[in-house]
């Protein structure tokens, strides 16, 4: 059922679109009741407004707390204009109608992101819009209810084809938007307070995210699926190629997490279904990819690439010689942008993701979902404890270092080996330990990498002695790994008696 808008109630913290909706509000001659700043601009862009306070005879307190919060205006909105009783009440009090609202909230995100002024913060909660959104969202049947600046061209269109009214099924589509926005709105004020209290798993808890992408499938062709932001922020900008797939963002976010843990401007990581097929560090950024690439160039066919650099020229050449499906990089060269964007296919991404430490993250389990803070802390010395007779040089130490925190981020269970900060083999995601360790080594001599300065890492310790010494009898000089085994002394004795490095990890690192 259409429905006449004869009076709209605008309040808005953003103006800039604004100007839109005045002109086609003045064409259907409908009366405006406005506030504050909201009320100055429509009056200095010369069209008639009636004061909220003059409509109620009431003037606003509190500093601007109460303005909106009415009967007169609730009234307005949430009658039913079918329910004889609403309009005989409506009636007695000589009460009008509002059929459109217009509303954005105060900008409390963006308060939150610029300061950290309780004060401030707090005076940029809004309660009387979020108020008048959900009186009008509830009565649908009968109200308006606008809650973003873009909705106003869908508006204006509604408004022109209906002479001035609006159909019941545009008043239902708007009215879940509403809620949500809503809701979305309430779930960054309660992040703010669980922060505030220093409540990381609350008794309650709520998510929100901005819709970036609706996906062409998911994961496979017959499953739907779409792209959200939970910081209002595509850290992503894709510079050339095909729409993302579940599978790309899947797989780039993965490898985000990998790259933001080794050193700034001179880490590369290929990752094929959300495992790093190879991972280098190196100062030439050309070496670091080839180290990467080498690593596995078989599995690497198809890969995403990601890396913590700004990809130069040399770079891109080599990248153009195989088939990838994405590169990610901090900034492209325009001379590599040129060469790059000669496949048109590939998808070129600028990341502009910044590492947040410790953050909550979570998985779903069917209905259900657990939380747990991230695993991405950097490592040090003191992380790790020396139990060999044997020491490593201060290189070799590095080197160990970085074979585990690699190790933290393949599918348990899982075994990196590396030669001189590039993994040189990588067992992922096997239910033996041991298998594991015969992938590694299969994929190590598979492509003839060197063994000189070889490492090992695994991601929880060696139940028992099979494991560290298929390492050992294939070259392995060093080997890292997690305490806790009943038989850890049986493993540091075959270390002493073989001559290996052995070192302890204090924590333990699985991903499943």
């Amino acid at each position: 059922m259409n429905r006449k808008i004869k009076r709209a109630l605008i309040s808005v913290s953003d103006k800039s679109e604004l100007f839109k909706i005045l002109p086609i509000l003045k064409k259907f001659k409908i009366e405006i009741l406005s506030s504050g700043g909201t009320y100055k601009y429509i009056k200095k862009s010369g069209f008639r407004c009636i004061e909220i306070s003059d409509f109620t005879g009431f003037q606003e307190i509190l500093d601007g707390r109460v303005k909106t919060l009415h009967p007169k205006i609730h009234s307005g909105i949430l009658y039913n204009r079918d329910n004889k009783r609403h309009i005989d009440q409506i009636k007695s009090h000589n009460f009008k109608n509002i059929d459109l609202v217009i509303v954005n909230f105060y900008p409390f995100e963006k308060t939150v992101l610029k300061t950290n002024n309780e004060n401030t913060i707090i005076e940029n909660i809004d309660i009387g819009g979020p108020s008048l959104v959900r009186s009008a969202a509830k009565n649908f049947k009968n109200v308006t209810v606008i809650t973003s600046n873009y909705q106003l061209d869908s508006l204006i269109r509604e408004m022109s084809i209906n002479k001035g009214s609006t159909s019941l099924k545009f008043r239902k589509e708007l009215s879940q938007e509403a809620f949500s926005e809503t809701a979305y709105y309430d779930t960054n004020i309660s992040k703010y307070f669980n922060k505030i209290v220093s409540v990381r798993y609350p008794k309650k808890i709520t998510f929100n995210g901005l819709l970036l992408n609706k996906l062409r499938y998911g994961e496979n062709p017959h499953q739907s699926g779409a792209f959200y932001s939970k910081d209002n922020f595509d850290e992503l900008e894709k510079l050339n190629g095909k729409e993302l797939t579940y599978n790309n963002y899947n797989d780039i976010y993965f490898g985000l997490d990998i790259i933001n843990s080794l050193p700034k401007g001179i880490g590369t990581t290929i990752i094929k279904h959300a495992n790093p097929s190879g991972v280098s560090i190196n100062n030439r950024q050309l070496l670091s990819f080839k180290q990467a690439f080498n690593c596995d160039p078989i599995s690497a066919f198809g890969g995403v690439i990601v890396c913590n650099y700004k990809i130069n020229y040399e770079t891109a050449k080599e990248i153009y010689k195989n088939f990838f499906e994405v590169v990610v990089a901090k900034n492209f060269t325009t001379d590599a942008l040129s060469i790059l964007r000669k496949k048109k296919n590939l998808r070129i991404i600028k990341s502009k993701q910044k590492n947040g430490l410790n953050e909550i993250v979570f998985k779903t389990l069917s209905k259900n979902f657990i939380l747990q803070n991230s695993d991405n802390n950097n490592f040090n010395k003191k992380n790790f404890k020396i139990v060999s007779k044997k020491k490593p040089s201060k290189k070799m130490f590095s080197d160990l270092i970085f074979a585990f925190n690699i190790c933290r981020f393949v599918k348990s269970n899982a075994i990196v080996l590396t030669n001189n900060n590039s993994t040189v083999g990588i067992g992922s995601g096997q239910p033996s330990r041991l298998d594991s360790c015969e992938i590694a080594l299969k994929k190590m001599k598979k492509f003839n990498h060197k063994t000189e300065n070889l490492v090992a890492a695994s991601d929880a310790y060696f139940p028992f002695v099979d494991g560290i010494e298929t390492l050992v009898q294939s070259g392995v000089k060093a080997v890292i790994q997690p305490y806790g085994s009943i038989r850890d002394k049986e493993i540091i004795k075959f270390a002493n008696d073989t001559k290996t490095i052995l070192v302890f990890s204090k924590t333990r690192h699985f991903r499943h």
